[in-house]
Formats: C-alpha cells, sequence, structure tokens
C-alpha cells in the first residue's frame, strides 16, 4: 500500500508541476506579447505584426523592432539572469536572502561601471564612435564582479563556515559602495548625473550589440546552472553530506559563482543594478512548485523571473503615459513584501536551506 501510495502521490505531482509549467510558459508568452502592445504610442495588434515583417510604417517599424522588442527580450534576459543567480547562492549558502548583491559581486560589476562612468566618461564618447564603449563597460563589469568572485573563492578556501563567508561578502559590498560614494563625491556634475541615472536601471537603452552580449551571456550562464543541478540538489544536505558523497565542493562554488558573476556583472553592466528580483523570485517559484529540487526550481526560476520583469517592464512604462519610472524602483516594490514574509519566517515548509 505505501508503495501504491507513493506512486500515486508521484503522478499527482507530476501532474501538478506539468501543469503549472504550462500556465507560466502560456503567462510569459501573453505578457511578452503584451509588452510590445503597450506604450506611450498606441499600435494595433495588426501593425504590430506588420512591424515584425517588415511590411508596416517606418515609423512603427522603429518603434516595434527598434524599442519595443529588444527592451522586451532584455527584461526576459535580466529576469532569467537574476532569478538564476538569487537561486544558486541561496542553495549555495543555505541562506533564503544570500544573492549576487549581498554577496558583492553585483557591487563588484558596479565599481567597474562606476570607474568608466565616473572615471574615464570623457574619453568614452571617443571610444563609441569607434564602438568600442560598450565593451569597456561590459569588460570592466565582468572584471569587477571577477576579482570580487576571486576573493570570495580565496576566502571559502580558507574558511569552512559557510555563513562566516556570507557576512564577509556583506562587509566586502558594503566597503565597495563606500568606494563609489567616493568617487561620486569627488566627480563633476556631468559624470555625477550619468552615474546616478545609471543606478535607477533601465531596459530600454541597449544598443543590438550590447543585447547580443547579454543574451549570449545569459545563455552560457543557463547551460552552467543545468550542469550545476546535481551539485545543488547535494548541497541542500549541507556541505559536509555533499562531500561525503564524492563532490567537489570547491568545484561546486567556482560553477556557481562563475555564473551568477558572469550572469549579474552583464546584467549590471547593461541595465544598472536591478535589485530584489534574485531574492524574492527563487522563494516565488519554491511555493509555486512545492519543491526544493533544482530539476524543476531552475527551469520555474527562468519562468517566474521572466514573468516578473516582464510585469515590472509594463507598470513601469505607465500604459498611455509618456512618462517612464524607474525600473529599479518597480522592482523594489515586488521584491520588498517578499523579503519581509521571508524574515518574518512565513515560507513553506517545502523549503531548505
Amino acid at each position: 500500500m505505501k508503495t501504491g501510495l507513493n506512486i500515486t502521490r508521484s503522478y499527482h505531482s507530476g501532474r501538478y508541476t506539468s501543469l503549472i509549467f504550462i500556465i507560466m510558459v502560456l503567462m510569459l508568452t501573453v505578457l511578452f506579447i503584451l509588452d510590445l502592445f503597450l506604450g506611450s504610442v498606441a499600435i494595433s495588434p495588426l501593425d504590430i505584426i506588420k512591424a515584425i515583417f517588415g511590411r508596416a510604417g517606418t515609423d512603427i517599424e522603429t518603434i516595434v523592432m527598434g524599442f519595443r522588442l529588444p527592451k522586451a527580450i532584455t527584461a526576459l534576459m535580466v529576469g532569467i539572469a537574476l532569478s538564476i543567480s538569487g537561486l544558486q547562492m541561496q542553495t549555495l549558502f543555505r541562506n533564503p536572502l544570500a544573492g549576487p548583491y549581498v554577496l558583492g559581486i553585483s557591487s563588484g560589476a558596479s565599481l567597474g561601471v562606476a570607474i568608466v562612468i565616473l572615471g574615464f566618461s570623457s574619453s568614452l564618447a571617443l571610444f563609441n564612435l569607434q564602438g568600442l564603449g560598450n565593451w569597456i563597460l561590459v569588460i570592466s563589469a565582468w572584471a569587477g564582479a571577477g576579482i570580487v568572485m576571486l576573493l570570495i573563492m580565496y576566502i571559502s578556501s580558507r574558511v569552512r563556515n559557510i555563513m562566516t563567508i556570507l557576512i564577509l561578502g556583506m562587509m566586502l559590498a558594503s566597503g565597495l559602495s563606500a568606494v563609489v560614494s567616493i568617487m561620486q563625491y569627488f566627480s563633476s556634475e556631468t559624470m555625477l548625473k550619468a552615474y546616478v541615472i545609471w543606478t535607477m536601471g533601465s531596459l530600454g537603452n541597449l544598443s543590438s550589440g550590447q543585447l547580443n552580449v547579454l543574451v549570449i551571456s545569459v545563455l552560457a550562464g543557463i547551460i552552467l546552472s543545468i550542469f550545476s543541478i546535481k551539485m545543488l540538489n547535494a548541497l541542500l544536505l549541507g556541505e559536509t553530506y555533499a562531500g561525503s558523497i564524492g563532490l567537489n565542493i570547491r568545484f561546486a562554488r567556482m560553477v556557481v559563482f562563475a555564473c551568477t558573476s558572469i550572469m549579474a556583472g552583464s546584467v549590471t553592466a547593461f541595465c544598472g543594478p536591478i535589485g530584489f528580483i534574485g531574492i524574492a523570485v527563487p522563494h516565488i517559484a519554491r511555493n509555486i512548485f512545492r519543491t526544493s529540487d533544482h530539476k524543476i526550481l531552475i527551469p520555474g526560476s527562468i519562468l517566474a523571473g521572466g514573468i516578473v520583469m516582464i510585469i515590472s517592464d509594463i507598470v513601469s512604462q505607465l500604459p498611455g503615459s509618456e512618462s517612464v519610472l524607474p525600473i529599479n524602483s518597480v522592482t523594489s516594490l515586488i521584491g520588498i513584501p517578499v523579503v519581509i514574509w521571508v524574515i518574518l519566517g512565513k515560507r513553506n515548509n517545502s523549503q531548505s536551506f
């Protein structure tokens, strides 16, 4: 009877998971299409379709293909990148509030961008004319994130207590923020304004070259995250147990840190520091799917992250208005209630850290 009961439960659980995946795919598709329709300029569905196939007027094609479609793709990529990064960090550190921003990886990327914008913005215009400015920006973000990643990896090789690593990562993030604040204090008014605007976050300022780099980076991160599914599931039971069954802890940490650095660094470079998505979305996915299995949570977080970011993009546009809210403000309003809910301990019993 027990075996039959377990099989029945597994069957029903599988049906539930499949149903949720279908619903989320449909939601993501509908929201993605809706994101193309909404904006300060009203465009009919027929004109949207014509623009996609290059048969609409020049102005409509410019709006749809040059702005709305790239922005919707950017929102999707950002949601995926930050959600996977947050999920991996929370599992590795067995802490519901862990994430790339908490550990200082995104702060390192922000420092790299700050050095370019606040220190070399006068020279950046020349590089933009040569098509190199975008590469300098993203490479500096990768370098900043990579340096912090190496520091965290070095600390993790010397310190066994994972909570100590988390605390040191938070201190490192605070230190990097202090360095950026000093740079802001001594920067010119023009440089400071450019940096402040960048910190607000934006999904609509990417060039085609930047979007290509972002998509490639996120795809690389997805591949790494799929590769790490078994390692993450083992780490759920603690590093001691994971090591006892043959998992190379240092290698697992390296894969997770590399994946997070690539995705968080790219998002930070091109879209600014977008907060709370990496912390909030993994908790949403865990409660929707009622599991801690990363074989389900990783694709679930991909879909949930895309849905949340596209909703945030739609809200930030203030449909029917010419005003656009900073995307970071919208994601904060969505993410903060989830974080408060986690802190108060109102989490589903299926979540484990």
